[in-house]
């Protein structure tokens, strides 16, 4: 696993999701939002990590005993003891809400690993004693079911969906209050760039209407409004 490169991470911390959407879209990229999860307690900053993943898949009764949980090869419990400092763990549980993908003492491990966030398709236990915790976790909702009721966890660091979305280990993961992207390791550098300087112009342009000028020629910008843009930036600039 590779960690994020510190200037990178400065930068994904300006943006937010629906900046990092559209960009993901001028690559081609429809697909990356996470569909279902949402954060269970509000957060001052982005979540933003490499991606470890778990596969869960259906549970069979003559392997996923209560014996399983201590079971040396139980994939889980691998990646929570191993997930390396500012990673973000997300697991495959195939959208069903109504299971308990992990719970708060397991959450607990993952915050003395320094782990950067949680994302699952699935439910979740003791929501209120994680929300707590300061761990960023984005999930279908409660559950108080235990895992092994459902799901066995098949593997780890392999490619996985979450919520109809492929994530690949060392994709990096970005959460916000309104969504979970996931952005190809290879495009992460170029769009933290260009995020920076989608939401310097985003922030003139919203002072553009605020202003009184209509929506055409302002969004998207004309030429007119993109000078106007570079007037403003310098003036800024040379105002600090």
């Amino acid at each position: 696993m590779t960690a994020l490169d510190p200037s990178v991470y400065a930068k994904l911390l300006q943006t937010n999701s629906a900046s990092l959407s559209s960009l993901l879209l001028k690559r081609g990229l429809r697909n990356t939002a996470v569909r279902g999860v949402r954060p269970l307690a509000a957060a001052e900053k982005p979540m933003i990590g490499p991606a470890v993943t778990v596969r869960y898949i259906p549970a069979r009764e003559d392997i996923d005993g209560s014996t399983y949980s201590s079971d040396p090869s139980n994939q889980q419990r691998k990646a929570i003891d191993t997930i390396p400092e500012g990673h973000v763990l997300v697991f495959d549980c195939r959208s069903i809400a109504e299971i308990a993908g992990i719970g708060a003492v397991l959450a607990r491990r993952l915050v003395y690993r320094g782990c950067a966030g949680l994302v699952l398709d699935g439910g979740v236990r003791d929501t209120a004693d994680i929300a707590q915790l300061g761990l960023p976790t984005y999930c279908l909702g409660p559950a108080a079911p235990a895992n092994l009721v459902a799901h066995h966890a098949s593997d780890m660091n392999q490619p996985i969906a979450c919520g109809g979305v492929a994530v690949y280990p060392d994709d990096i993961v970005f959460g916000d209050s309104e969504a979970v992207i996931i952005i190809p390791r290879e495009y992460v550098g170029e769009i933290a760039d260009e995020a920076v300087a989608m939401e310097e112009q985003e922030e003139f342009l919203k002072l553009e209407i605020e202003s009184g000028k209509p929506t055409l020629g302002v969004y998207p910008p004309n030429k007119e409004t993109l000078e106007r843009f570079q007037a403003w930036r310098k003036a800024r600039v040379q105002a600090v």
